[in-house]
Formats: C-alpha cells, structure tokens, sequence
C-alpha cells in the first residue's frame, strides 16, 4: 500500500451503549439506521487507503495522556444493564507497538508526558463504531486517552503534537457525540431538541471557522456557547473533538454528517 496523500480526521458521534446490534436501535431506528450507514461510509472510503487507525474516545481519561500497547486489545464493556448478547461481542482488530511508539515519541516531543497501558480493551467509544465502519478488524487501531480535566486548550496541543501521523497513513479519529445530556434524551422532553439544535449550529459554525486559530479559540470558549452545559453537562465526549481539531493544523473543518439521535441534533465533523 502507498500512502501518496495527507489523511483527513473526524469527529464521529458513537451512539449510545451498543446500539448497533440491539434489534430496535435503542428506540430510534431511523435516527440509528443513518449514523449506521455514515460510519459503514467511513469504512468503505478509507480501508484500502489507510494502514492505521489512532481512535481518542470519550470513554478513557488519564492524568497524563496513555496509550494503549497491547498487541491483541481485548473489548471492555464499558456499558450497564443491556442483554447479556451485549457482552459477547468481538472484534479482534490488532494493535500496533510500532503506532503506540510513534504516538509516544511525538506526545513527548510536544512536551507531553505520557504513560502506557496494556491491559485496558478497546472501550464501546472505539469498538461500536469500528466495528461498523471496519467490519473486517483486519487494521491496527491504537487507543489514546484523554487527560483528566478536560482542557480544551491541552486537547488541541495534544492533537498539533500528532498531526504528521496523517501523512503516514494514520487515520485519526475522535470518538464521541457532539451533543451528551443522556438524561435529557432519555426523558423525551421536547426542550432538549431545541437545546442541542441551538448548541449543534454553534458548534458547526465554530468548525466551520476559515480561520483554524480563530476556529480553535471558539472551540476553547465552548462554554460560552448557547445550551452548552445543558448539551454537555459534563465535556468528555466533546474533548475528542478538541484533540481532532489540533491534529487538523490549518485544513479547513465542515460538518460531515447531520441527524438526531433520540430528539437530539448530533453531527460529524470532517477536517481535510
């Protein structure tokens, strides 16, 4: 395989729990059934052109930012209170030492200190929507965790200290959901949809931003935006966005997909 191009990275929402094997889709097979055949898009894009997938979900924090080195990654069911089917999936995708050091040597370049970590199994965040996208398991894929608080400004720096992974055939991909108030969705309340469409258009303009610096200082200031801490009451399945956004440089962000999970506006987001 010959790499001759630059890769882009994405932000993908990955749905809650395993949704992507439950008969119903959680309740909302239309909503399920499109972000299904988005990352199936994903997949059939990019298989024959990529060597290696590096996945930040929003399912792993660390005080430092670890990496995973385990050469055959187990799942870990990081979900409560599904069928008892949930819990017997596999997806056998290898990892890569040789990914994990590279990933390790450039954090520490960038002035990161890093730690690494073999026995933690890829988390739903990396396994649901791999294993729709990438059916096969047959390329490596690497997990990077987030750092404990959240920091924007850390998780841009973080993915600035990587970028050159996407001239090496390394598919970057932040793992996470672009609105996440569960309880929210879960309760049917019709506010919720207004809350996130509001928060959904800032975001997407934010992305959107020409300007990659001017675009990463919105990003920082996401508090600041409209619904969001109610569209986020808690910021660690939009912190893989800030590390995708760093790991951009200057490429020009837009808004890849857009649909609602459960009454709520979610969106992907394509850098590159």
């Amino acid at each position: 395989m010959i790499i001759s191009e630059k890769l882009p990275v994405f932000f993908i929402p990955h749905g809650g729990g395993p949704w992507h094997i439950m008969d119903d889709f959680m309740g909302d097979p239309q909503g399920y059934g499109m972000l299904r055949n988005y990352l199936k898009k994903i997949g059939n894009d990019f298989h024959d052109k990529i060597k290696a997938i590096l996945v930040v979900s929003g399912h792993w924090e660390e005080s430092v930012p670890t990496i995973n080195f385990s050469e055959h990654p187990t799942l870990l069911y990081d979900y409560y209170g599904f069928p008892e089917f949930t819990y017997q999936l596999n997806w056998p995708a290898p990892g890569n030492l040789q990914l994990a050091s590279r990933i390790e040597s450039l954090l520490l370049e960038g002035g990161f200190t890093t730690a690494r970590e073999n026995l933690r199994g890829f988390d739903h965040g990396v396994f649901v929507p791999l294993m729709l996208a990438f059916p096969q398991a047959d390329i490596p894929v690497v997990q990077l965790s987030l750092i404990k608080g959240l920091r924007p400004i850390q998780h841009i720096a973080m993915g600035k200290a990587l970028e050159s992974l996407r001239s090496e055939g390394v598919l970057i991909i932040g793992s996470g959901m672009s609105f996440h108030n569960l309880r929210g969705m879960m309760s049917g309340n019709q506010v919720i949809s207004k809350i996130s469409e509001q928060f959904d258009k800032w975001l997407t303009h934010a992305v959107e931003n020409k300007n990659s610096e001017i675009r990463n200082q919105l990003l920082t200031q996401w508090l600041g935006a409209p619904g969001a801490r109610e569209s986020h009451p808690r910021s660690e399945h939009l912190a893989p966005l800030f590390v995708v956004a760093g790991a951009a440089g200057n490429d020009l962000g837009k808004q890849d997909f857009s649909g609602t999970l459960m009454n709520a506006k979610i969106s992907s987001y394509r850098f590159g």
